[in-house]
């Protein structure tokens, strides 16, 4: 079974070195082996070289410790970095970085490009289907020069760093597993009633961390206050040297008066209470709900005789000082005299394993991302190594037979057919210039003959659309626009009439654009409205004759712009205006009213249509489809039913005059109306007095009109008329070709039919 992965937790402080590594036995944290290794002299005293005592701290180290196979994890001190905690509003996980970065411009105070940054939601953020909903998003961060500054001692001791982390967020780590302050999973955070905190002191030799945490939060300041003032308050004021002062320090309760050294370190105690009192008051006015339950101290200063009394005093908080790791097992590591001694100071190195064993709440990194891709290249450059020898390998071994095969390909034996393929290719090359410049030559020719007789086209293009649409109205042989019938002869009602009041167009470069799938599904709907009020609509099996034509509802775009495609997607939308009064209750069984009449009685026609235009060499007329012209898609987009709607009576103004019909409002006029076919815009009613109307059977005041206005949208893409009747030529030639083979193929049958019978008389 593979033994469970190890982390190194290493802290190089200001009075020595401390390391510990930790594994995971099953979900248990077990310390394997630990390391404290004091420096001869504390790294800010003014005669300390800090480089060189490092440097063999870290020799030592690495000598007497295993690294190989481990991770290996850095703390660096609270006042190297940056902390800030925001919430941002409501917003998608994938959304939170593009947010935290914007946070990051405002919040720390150099260019991104200088700085190494990480971000982490924090535990008990309200995260549901993939949305931030309450949250808390702590941003941290660190010069990029003092990064590289702090990874240089272990880069000299050949100490490759996975994970650099900030002393007060290990130290979080550490207190959050530890004291079990966020295990419950069933717990939901409530920001108005959070759990209770906790004060963590970690006292070092030239600074104090404060953090403050209830297991889901966490707020940290790094004090300018630690071990090291103590010592230099004793050098002023009693007058000694370092070394005494450092050792009367930590001795004080054994010295001649240890109430003369008290005294004069009472200044000190003061600045620090003052600090913590001034740092507890600000975390209270940004955290209103927030209650302090109790202080934990940390680190070999919290050793100084006096300490935590005085600060229990002063604080009125209740005191407590590391003496074991609640969740750390290993006898051999925890019961070891050298780490009991300074298991205060263990609590940094002890987060850091905790985070690189996947057990404490942060999570973030602070090591230069090139400086994981250069390790991780490095990592891959052995294996590169190694199979570029063996593709070398492979190619020198290919290469052996082919050189006995060098003979067979020798220049000398290939020169007179190379030299014959290259005039060849040369007399070719020619050859092809030739055939591209004539053919560009009838390029021309033909764009100019296009050109002469297309103008002619192009003149007559829009009128034979709008005459193509006036004939598509269909009017009777009996029509005639100066003898209508009267309303009372011929209802309006009754009248299979299509008024139309404007025409607009648009021009669309492509089609595409236009043909959605919103227009194509109305144009689909109707369609199949239109067949089945036709009686047509028949959706046959598959494989059946005629099945794909009778159930496909949108036409081929490549079909519409004829085989040659010359005319591209480009095209107008024409769309008419129009109503109609064949609206009654009575009509719907057959689909007589509203957009059914529309579909039966003209879109009808336009799809399936054809109109005779004088097109002919001498005027003649000839028939064409409205797809030969280039009309498709036609579809209807109805209006609203104007049920009420009236016509005043012409005849009823005459008869009675204006102060007849008093009240009377002008109603819809007569142009083309009375029969199908009718086109143009309706006159105008007139507009009586105040009087009182008439009443009269034989000659009433209005005649009842329900009024449906639509519009029909539809596609035309220009065909001229010379594509129109080559392409006529054509059809014409291609039908009689297959004519003529099949009058071959009935031909050929009857010859074999009497050659059959003629071997049968003979048998």
């Amino acid at each position: 079974m593979a033994k469970a992965p190890s982390v190194w937790g290493i802290e190089i402080g200001q009075s020595a070195l401390k390391a510990l590594r930790c594994t995971l036995d099953g979900n248990q944290v077990v310390a394997e082996a630990f390391d404290y290794i004091e420096y001869p002299k504390i790294l800010s005293q003014p005669e300390a070289d800090p480089e060189t005592l490092i440097h063999e701290a870290l020799e030592t180290f690495v000598k007497r410790n295993d690294l190989k196979k481990t991770s290996v994890a850095l703390s660096v001190p609270g006042q190297s970095g940056l902390a800030k905690f925001f919430k941002p509003p409501p917003v998608e996980l994938k959304k939170v970085r593009d947010i935290v970065k914007y946070e990051a411009k405002q919040q720390i105070p150099f260019d991104l490009n200088d700085v190494v940054w990480d971000y982490q939601l924090m535990a008990g953020s309200d995260i549901s289907e993939g949305f931030a909903l309450e949250s808390e998003v702590g941003l941290f961060a660190m010069k990029r020069d003092a990064v590289y500054r702090a990874l240089k001692p272990l880069q000299a001791a050949n100490v490759e760093i996975d994970l650099l982390q900030l002393a007060p967020l290990s130290i979080y780590n550490m207190v959050t597993y530890d004291l079990s302050l966020s295990e419950d999973p069933e717990f939901k955070y409530d920001p108005e009633h959070p759990p209770k905190s906790t004060v963590v002191l970690a006292m070092g030799t030239d600074a104090t961390d404060l953090i403050v945490t209830n297991g889901y939060r966490v707020w940290q300041r790094s004090m300018p206050l630690g071990g090291n003032h103590f010592t230099r308050q004793l050098t002023k004021d009693l007058k000694l040297t370092y070394a005494k002062a450092e050792h009367l320090k930590r001795h004080a309760m054994e010295a001649d008066d240890p109430k003369l050294i008290f005294q004069a370190m009472r200044p000190i105690f003061n600045d620090l209470v003052t600090e913590i009192q001034r740092s507890l008051g600000f975390f209270r006015s940004l955290n209103k709900k927030a209650e302090i339950d109790s202080l934990l101290m940390l680190g070999n200063s919290v050793k100084l005789p006096g300490l935590t009394q005085y600060l229990n005093k002063n604080l009125a908080i209740d005191i407590n000082t590391v003496d074991s790791f609640a969740r750390l097992t290993g006898s051999e590591v925890t019961n070891a005299p050298a780490f009991q001694d300074h298991i205060a100071a263990f609590a940094p190195v002890y987060g850091l394993c905790l985070q690189g064993l996947k057990k404490g709440p942060i999570a973030t990194n602070l090591i230069p991302q090139e400086v994981l891709k250069e390790r991780l290249i490095r990592s891959k450059k052995p294996w590169a190594v190694a199979a570029a020898a063996v593709l070398m390998l492979g190619f020198a071994s290919n290469l052996l037979p082919a050189g006995s095969r060098w003979a067979d390909v020798h220049p000398t034996r290939w020169d007179p057919a190379m030299t014959a393929a290259a005039s060849t290719a040369e007399t070719s090359k020619l050859q092809v210039s030739e055939d591209e410049k004539q053919a560009n030559e009838i390029k021309l020719l033909q764009d100019i003959g296009d050109e002469v007789s297309g103008s002619n086209d192009r003149r007559i293009l829009w009128m034979e659309l709008l005459s193509a649409l006036f004939k598509s109205l269909e009017r009777p042989e009996d029509f005639d626009l100066k003898n209508l019938p009267s309303p009372m002869e011929v209802p309006y009602i009754e009248r299979k009439v299509i008024h139309v009041e404007k025409v607009d167009c648009k021009y669309y470069p492509d089609l595409s654009t236009y043909l959605t799938e919103r227009v194509l599904a109305a144009y689909e709907q109707d369609k199949k409205t239109r067949l089945d009020r036709l009686g047509l609509l028949k959706i046959p099996a598959a494989g059946e004759e005629g099945a794909e034509e009778e159930t496909e509802a949108v036409e081929d775009l490549a079909a519409a712009e004829g085989e040659d495609g010359e005319l591209g997607n480009a095209g107008w939308v024409i769309q008419i205006d129009a109503y109609h009064f064949h609206n009654s209750p009575d009509y719907a069984p057959t689909g007589d009213e509203l957009e059914e009449f529309v579909l039966k009685y003209w879109i009808t026609r336009l799809e399936d249509g054809s109109v005779e235009l004088p097109s002919g060499p001498n005027g003649e007329m000839v028939e064409f489809t409205f797809k030969e012209l280039g009309i498709s898609y036609p579809f209807v987009i109805p209006g609203t039913l104007q049920e009420k709607h009236t016509i005043p009576n012409p005849e009823y103004i005459k008869k009675y005059g204006k102060s007849g019909a008093g009240g009377m409002m002008g109603g819809e006029g007569m142009m083309g109306g009375g029969y199908p076919g009718g086109m143009g815009s309706g006159g105008s009613g007139v507009s009586g007095g105040r009087g009182m109307p008439l009443e009269d059977e034989e000659t009433p005041r209005e005649f009842a009109a329900p009024k449906f206005p639509f519009k029909v949208q539809m596609v035309w893409r220009e065909r001229p008329l010379s594509a129109r009747l080559e392409a006529k030529r054509l059809a014409e030639e291609a039908a009689a070709e297959a004519a003529a083979a099949e009058a071959e193929a009935g031909t050929d049958d009857e010859n074999l039919a009497s050659d059959l019978n003629s071997d049968s008389s003979t048998l």
